[in-house]
């Protein structure tokens, strides 16, 4: 097949090299344009960019597909289909009109739940059991389309959103390659009105947590956010990254943010107890408990928080 793939993060990367090491024809790759990072605020090819580059790959990084030239050099690409992958930028109906077999994209949720920007984030942040991959047929509107293909899987207690995002990006490659190969053969599926809800991008705002909460709310929201943005607590006046963490089924007493366990990393919450399993102080890397008790010093009654 004459594929077109479109992506932009590192989630993208393992379905692009699945569809090469396919033997599909890439006939370009489309990804958002370089943006400044890092502290020089150079600008840097995005995860895609750069490997599409890596494998000699023709790239463009058009900054919109609104305009009548792009669309038009899109088509002259003359592809059966586009494969998109967290792109991240609207394809207007020209576009998706364009290949022969149209767009597909590979989507990481068990449609229709979890439509839109942020669907690993808000399935681990919203206790769910199971999530998934769906190949969608795309249309105008957001995650709308009907599925092609899915395959779901059960999120770990303690799974955090990069463990999640790791397993489901393979899992895509793996049924992107099925997708494109089948394409002739496979009967879209219409979504289903009941069960709707869509994932907002992830705002920072959302990384400070009140240790207050309940635990369990806690483990979803720190497992959700973990490795980026980061929840955050603050001790001694510096931010801590809250990285993994675990609601046990026990009651703690103290008040919220007191450590009732120090060897074991176990605080007080609004209601329940919490085990932190990964914690990251400023400017320091990643910390089990106990790495993270002898540096600090902590002792049963210390507020980790404030």
């Amino acid at each position: 097949m004459r594929v077109i793939f479109m992506g932009t993060p590192d989630f993208s990367v393992p379905v692009l090299d699945a569809l090469v090491e396919a033997g599909h024809e890439i006939a370009a790759v489309y990804s958002q344009p370089p943006r400044p990072a890092g502290r020089g605020k150079k600008d840097r090819p995005s995860p895609v960019q750069a490997r599409a580059e890596a494998l000699g790959l023709p790239v463009r990084t058009p900054r919109s597909l609104k305009g009548e030239d792009v669309q038009a050099a899109f088509a002259a690409l003359g592809a059966d289909v586009a494969v998109v992958v967290a792109y991240g930028l609207l394809l207007p109906q020209a576009v998706l009109d364009a290949p022969a077999q149209g767009c597909l994209n590979v989507h990481a949720s068990l449609l229709p739940r979890w439509r839109g920007a942020a669907p690993i984030h808000r399935a681990v942040m919203a206790g769910d059991a199971r999530t998934g991959i769906c190949i969608m047929q795309m249309e105008a509107g957001l995650d709308t389309g009907p599925v092609l293909l899915r395959e779901g899987t059960d999120i770990g207690p303690t799974e955090t959103t990069g463990d999640l995002h790791d397993r489901l990006s393979e899992m895509g490659a793996r049924l992107a390659v099925k997708a494109v190969a089948q394409i002739d053969r496979l009967s879209p599926v219409a979504q289903p009105e009941e069960g709707v809800t869509y994932a907002a991008k992830i705002d920072k705002a959302e990384a400070r947590v009140d240790l207050g909460w309940d635990a369990a709310t806690l483990a979803r929201h720190i497992n959700g956010l973990s490795p980026f943005p980061g929840a955050w607590t603050e001790r001694d006046g510096a931010r801590l990254k809250l990285l993994r963490a675990e609601a046990l089924e026990r009651d703690a007493e103290g008040a919220p943010g007191a450590v009732v366990d120090a060897k074991g990393l176990v605080v007080a919450t609004g209601q329940g107890a919490l085990r932190l399993l990964s914690v990251q102080p400023a400017g320091k890397a990643p910390q089990d408990p106990a790495a993270f008790r002898n540096g600090a010093r902590l002792a049963p009654g210390d507020l980790l928080d404030g």
